[in-house]
Formats: structure tokens, sequence, C-alpha cells
């Protein structure tokens, strides 16, 4: 898992940008104003930021891997950091909405309320996350040894409420890469 996205970033890129995210970020959209800031945590080519941009949103990505923040540069025109985001300082930011769509399926189930809790310090008082999570009852295997680790929804509103988090708009979806894959997404407002 440790290098997979930096090795395979252009077959990443081929396998995910040309879908529409429309059915998964506009309920994200719905709650921000126009101009609002946008964190795309685990950001990959850029799909998303620029889904926003053409919204009228300020959108900066955070991405681990190398070969896809130039990706994501050159396809959204927005600002992207190198970075790791269960090191990454978030402290300096201040945004109204993190956007984390798939990003953290590959950090373990007791790893997951810390490295989310240190994302979250990167949201404004009562601002908005939009997050995405894989369902399914265990741990399951996928191509490049990328271990994914699966959620059921009352387990992730448990963790939610715990960080202070209120869920305001849930969705269960297909995959559209793997119809066998099923995602959760959760629009949750941050309690002040």
């Amino acid at each position: 898992m440790k290098d997979y996205y930096q090795e395979n970033h252009l077959k990443y890129h081929d396998q995910t940008f040309s879908i529409d995210p429309s059915s998964f970020l506009s309920p994200l959209a719905r709650c921000l104003r126009p101009g609002s800031t946008i964190l795309d945590v685990g950001c990959g080519s850029g799909r998303d930021m620029r889904w926003f941009g053409e919204r009228g949103f300020q959108s900066t990505g955070l991405e681990r891997s190398e070969g896809l923040c130039a990706l994501a540069r050159k396809h959204s025109g927005c600002p992207v950091t190198e970075g790791d985001f269960e090191t990454h300082d978030f402290s300096g930011m201040q945004m109204d909405a993190l956007l984390l769509v798939g990003a953290l399926v590959h950090v373990p189930h007791d790893r997951f309320s810390k490295a989310f809790s240190n994302i979250l310090r990167a949201l404004k008082p009562g601002g908005h996350v939009l997050i995405t999570i894989k369902e399914g009852p265990k741990t399951s295997e996928v191509e490049g040894s990328r271990i994914v680790y699966l959620w059921q929804d009352d387990d992730l509103r448990e963790t939610f409420a715990s960080l202070r988090l209120d869920v305001t708009d849930f969705s269960r979806q297909v995959s559209k890469i793997r119809g066998t894959d099923i995602w959760l997404g959760y629009v949750l407002k941050h309690r002040c």
C-alpha cells in the first residue's frame, strides 16, 4: 500500500478522473455559499477540486503521491500540498469545508478517529465535512496489495458523534468502478 498511488498514479487517474462526481458532491455543495473554501484531503488527480471550482468554490488539495499532486494541479488549477494526512499539521487552516472522498479507506479502524480528528483541525467552527467510506462487515484486500477497511453505518455514526459531528445528509451508492462495492456518503456539520 505504501507506494501504490505513486507507482500507479496514471492508472488511478485513468480509472477515476472521468467519473461524474455530482451524485456524491452535490449534497456538500448545497450546504455552502459560493466562494467557500474547501480542503480536499486525498485529492487524487484533482477531479473533485475541478468540479467545485467550476461551481465557484475555492479548493485546496492535500495528496501523498507526488504524481497525483502534479496531476491535481494540472487538472484543477488549484494549490496542492504533498503530505500525509496522519502527520500533516492542519492547525493553521480555517476551511469552510473538508472533502474526504475515499481518503480514509486505508486507515485501520483503531487509527481512524485519531486521523480524522487531526484533519478536523483544518475546519472552521460550524463547518461541513463530506466523507465517503466503503461499506462492509470486515477488511478486504484490493489489487496492488492495498488494504481497505470497511465500515457499518452504526459504527461510523458513533465515531462521528464522538468527534462532535452531526450527520445532515446520508447516501448509499454503488461504486461507479466496481459494482460489488458500496460507498456510504455523509455530510457532517461540526458542532461549535
